[in-house]
């Protein structure tokens, strides 16, 4: 592993680490802004920085087991597995039982893991031959965060209802729809963009 590898390792297990600490200790208030503010953490912040961290190394998984690393497929079930969560049941579920909510965390950090290894892992001559999946993987993960934010966002009326907050239940939904286009949806968008970019210059 790279200098540069071992940097953002550590600064994605941090990030995960200040994201679950706070919440284990209740410093995390119980609102649905904060819950989605900790899911950005995992998926936006922590899990490309540990995928990007490792990606190419012997640390990669992507490089032993490239096949169950397709990222269209990978992209997909990412998409199942948000929109799942962020269903009222078991959304409810995961911010009232904490066993949920660590099943909920760890399924997150997983698939965000999956969808930018298979993105960005690899030895290099598989990078190459994957990059275009790997556009659409990351684009794609982009418009679907987008989309949820926005519904989220636009909601006529509280979607988790029954819930203590710290704020209006309109407000505290309108807040973490605004979370989830900010941090998930631009951090695809850009992670899409980045590797377009390299595609790009590797066919110059």
């Amino acid at each position: 592993m790279t200098r540069e590898g071992r940097l953002l390792t550590i600064g994605g297990a941090g990030a995960l680490a200040a994201a679950w600490t706070g919440v284990r200790l209740g410093l995390a208030p119980p609102a649905f802004a904060t819950h989605m503010a900790v899911h950005m953490i995992v998926v936006a912040i922590a899990a490309p920085m540990l995928a990007l961290g490792v990606a190419g190394s012997s640390f990669d998984p992507t490089r032993r087991w490239p096949r169950l690393f397709a990222p269209v497929p990978i992209a997909i079930a990412d998409f199942v597995v948000v929109w799942a969560w962020h269903a009222p049941g078991l959304q409810h579920a995961a911010r009232a039982d904490m066993a949920v909510w660590w099943a909920e965390q760890v399924t997150f950090l997983a698939a965000g893991l999956a969808v930018w290894l298979s993105a960005a892992g690899g030895d290099a001559g598989a990078r190459r031959l994957r990059a275009g999946g790997g556009v659409f993987a990351l684009l794609f993960t982009s418009m679907h965060m987008t989309l949820l934010g926005v519904l989220f966002a636009v909601a006529p009326a509280p979607v988790y209802a029954g819930h203590p907050a710290v704020m209006a239940p309109m407000a505290d939904q309108q807040i973490g729809g605004a979370i989830m286009i900010a941090a998930g949806g631009l951090s695809y968008l850009a992670g899409g963009l980045w590797l377009t970019s390299r595609l790009l210059g590797a066919a110059r």
